[in-house]
């Protein structure tokens, strides 16, 4: 009997648990397409960054008040146009097209820090035809006065007027370094989110000793990786009544297999098809799917949270039990 991969992500019903997370990969109808003949049963949009729609309405404005006298070292502390894959316009009819084209779910993505205008595009991605909404809040705390409680309400304020302008699903993508994950996915759920993701990657900048200048640095995931999003994904299976995804980490068919027995409903699969190309998601899916039939699953339902916090036998091995065990067996 062939195992019944469909799986439930934020209300949205998903033929198999691999989407294709926030990347380039999706930026072209053409890649698009591919992707969905390699098998792939839902897309995530790269995100449109506060910054970017900042920028624009910046220059709107400044075009609109002061055309002759317009400066644009005032918009030099923004990335250039030419930097951003795809314009606002461009994203939203990009949502559209692979709507109109493919039967993919279509989840689209924003990337901000600050309650701001920036915010108001959710109601357009929502009117384009998204089926979701991604809102990825990348903050990188530097002001020593602000307390972690300050940023959490803020994350918390953004997540209530982003739910407060749309109707589609809402999902979260977190950092891991919040002092009480459980707590802010808690408050988060309070808020009207539908789903977080675990984790957002960090891409930490590299410097150039010799130029003494700061260099921005890029490195794809590795499955060393998925450590960590598994320890978490298991201690929110069961906790929580929101969707859980997990992006990161994901290149083996075991990776999937893990992912999927710690509690994810979905997986967000980028570094593994920009090293390998489209073939790969397709190989991952079948390996996937013949491990499922040897092992005698007959769908994704009786393997999800198998291996949680809340199903485990012994629960501590997630918390301070598997430090002090790791310890001694090194020691020994």
């Amino acid at each position: 009997m062939t195992p019944d991969l469909t799986t439930n992500y934020l209300g949205i019903q998903f033929s198999s648990p691999f989407l294709i997370g926030a990347s380039p990969l999706v930026d072209t109808i053409d890649k698009v397409l591919r992707l969905e003949d390699a098998g792939v049963s839902g897309i995530v949009m790269h995100s449109l960054f506060e910054e970017q729609l900042t920028r624009d309405a910046m220059a709107t404005i400044a075009q609109l008040e002061n055309p002759s006298e317009s400066n644009p070292e005032a918009l030099s502390y923004f990335p250039d146009v030419s930097d951003y894959s795809l314009g606002v316009e461009e994203y939203l009819a990009q949502i559209a097209s692979v709507k109109e084209r493919t039967g993919l779910p279509v989840i689209a993505s924003l990337n901000g820090r600050t309650v701001g205008g920036w915010m108001e595009y959710a109601k357009e991605m929502e009117s384009a035809g998204a089926d979701a909404l991604e809102l990825n809040v990348y903050d990188v705390p530097t002001d020593p006065t602000e307390t972690g409680a300050e940023i959490e309400a803020r994350l918390v304020q953004i997540v209530r007027a982003v739910r407060e302008s749309i109707r589609i699903p809402l999902a979260i993508k977190l950092a891991p370094f919040y002092t009480s994950l459980p707590n802010i996915v808690k408050q988060l759920e309070e808020a009207g989110a539908n789903g977080v993701v675990l984790f957002n990657r960090f891409y930490q900048p590299d410097l150039n000793i010799e130029e003494l200048e700061v260099e921005p640095r890029i490195y794809l995931s590795t499955s060393n990786e998925l450590l960590l999003r598994l320890r978490w994904m298991a201690i929110l299976h069961g906790r929580c009544q929101l969707s859980l995804g997990l992006s990161g980490g994901i290149h083996h068919v075991q990776d999937a297999v893990k992912a999927i027995m710690a509690g994810a409903d979905v997986l967000q699969v980028v570094s593994l098809i920009l090293r390998q190309g489209t073939g790969a998601m397709t190989s991952l899916m079948e390996g996937f799917k013949n491990w499922m039939e040897e092992h005698e699953y007959e769908n994704i339902a009786q393997m999800r949270g198998c291996l949680s916090s809340k199903t485990s036998p012994n629960p501590a091995e997630f918390e301070r039990a598997n430090y002090l065990r790791i310890l001694h067996l090194w020691k020994n």
